[in-house]
């Protein structure tokens, strides 16, 4: 797992709730008859906080994308001549919206499996395991894809996943490939980590200056008080201390609101490293009074940037979301896109027999999967022992007014580096 994909993914769940639950596998004669029927139409589950509480699109992104994939797989023919059908539901952002929503797909419904879950307090995800239905290509706002298993998160994981801890007996592991690569790339040598004064975001702060230490950096906290924000403090020190990269344990209104204080005090940074639910085509707009630190966005990921449109994939992408009325594209919506394609690939490989453990078959097998190349490689291999060191690669794009979200670095399969693994417990 890498460190600041997981550690930003989990910052905005534990500004907001926690959950824990637990599980166990069942074995495959529990499930391996659920298969849909032949001929007909396939269902899947969709899970989104629709109506969460921090907003009404801030979830919507992954399952706007595996429905667009859907409607275009449908237009061409389907599956092997058999519909996909998604059939959504609104978890309203809770744990008892969450399991009420799984108890809905899965004993209602009887969806053959679930595909793109963007939930906030994944509460349910102890009985979709227990059901045995595949969840696959979900984003990791929590630790479930990295507990449980029949549970396939979008970036992948090498925990064992017995349903008892996330990871390796509650810890998890990720890389700093993220600060290296700005060390090489940038000649970054110092880096300011904002964070709120409350324990989620303290805690999320904790892993940044961890990886940044171990990459060598000379590392300056700041701290925004939660109540009463003090970004033009913060600003200030920023100013004069005279750092090369800022990091930050915001949220995205914080992030807008300490990009303006940056602003109004003259900040100048090689780059202001934002999170991938930044890298949207709202820039323009969400950062609009902060035009010199809006051209220092960067942002890194593990899948292609959706601004590419030269590329095939993505240029595919960006059409089928265009005819399915959207304007304003997201890296969250390339992800679900993604997402749906490797439900999509696993069940091909499983026809004339779909089956679920036919399904998991394809996601746990040693190759990895790359969703024609949107995706850095994701497997599903688990290893008994954490990896001292991994190499790891990484998306990195730059907005610029004008141009929007640049790719940065090449292609992102030649961003690799080989960087130890650092614990942390989520």
């Amino acid at each position: 797992m890498r460190l600041l994909r997981a550690a930003e993914t989990l910052l905005l769940a534990a500004l907001l709730t926690a959950s824990a639950a637990c599980g166990s596998r069942l074995p495959e004669s529990a499930f391996h008859s659920s298969a849909p029927a032949a001929g007909g139409s396939i269902r899947v589950g969709i899970i989104a906080g629709v109506t969460s509480p921090v907003g009404g699109d801030a979830f919507t992104g992954p399952g706007e994308g595996a429905r667009a994939y859907f409607a275009a797989l449908n237009a061409r023919g389907g599956l092997d001549g058999r519909r996909i059908e998604a059939v959504d539901c609104d978890d309203g952002g809770s744990g008892i919206g969450n399991n009420d929503c799984v108890r809905r797909l899965v004993d209602d419904e009887r969806v053959f499996a679930l595909v793109a879950t963007t939930s906030l307090d994944y509460a349910g995800a102890a009985q979709v395991s227990r059901a045995g239905v595949p969840d696959i290509g979900g984003q990791p706002l929590g630790t479930a894809y990295d507990t449980y298993p029949h549970l396939y998160g979008i970036y992948g994981s090498q925990s064992p996943r017995d349903g008892k801890a996330p990871g390796w007996g509650g810890t998890l592991y990720g890389g700093t490939e993220v600060y290296r690569w700005f060390k090489r790339e940038q000649g970054a040598r110092t880096a300011a980590v904002v964070a709120y004064n409350q324990a989620a975001s303290a805690g999320y702060a904790r892993q940044i200056t961890d990886g940044l230490r171990a990459e060598g950096y000379e590392v300056v906290p700041e701290q925004v008080d939660f109540a009463l924000p003090n970004y033009r403090a913060v600003a200030a020190d920023l100013r004069a201390r005279g750092t090369d990269l800022v990091f930050d344990a915001l949220d995205s209104h914080g992030n807008a609101k300490l990009c303006e204080a940056m602003d109004a005090a003259g900040v100048r940074v090689k780059a202001k490293v934002t999170n991938v639910q930044n890298w949207n085509d709202r820039v323009g707009e969400d950062f609009a009074g902060a035009p010199q630190c809006r051209n220092s966005l960067w942002v890194t990921g593990s899948s292609r940037n959706h601004a590419d449109a030269a590329d095939p994939a993505v240029a595919e992408f960006r059409t089928a979301m265009r005819a399915a009325g959207h304007r304003v594209l997201s890296q969250w919506q390339l992800e679900g896109w993604a997402a749906a394609m490797w439900f999509t690939d696993a069940a091909r490989s499983c026809l004339p027999d779909l089956t679920r453990p036919c399904v998991e078959r394809f996601l746990e097998r040693p190759e990895p999967y790359t969703a024609r190349g949107l995706l850095l490689p994701v497997s599903y291999v688990p290893s008994p022992d954490p990896p001292a060191t991994r190499r790891t690669c990484l998306s990195v794009a730059r907005w610029q007014d004008g141009r929007g979200w640049v790719t940065q670095g090449g292609e992102m399969t030649d961003n690799c580096f080989d960087v130890p693994q650092l614990p942390y417990r989520p």
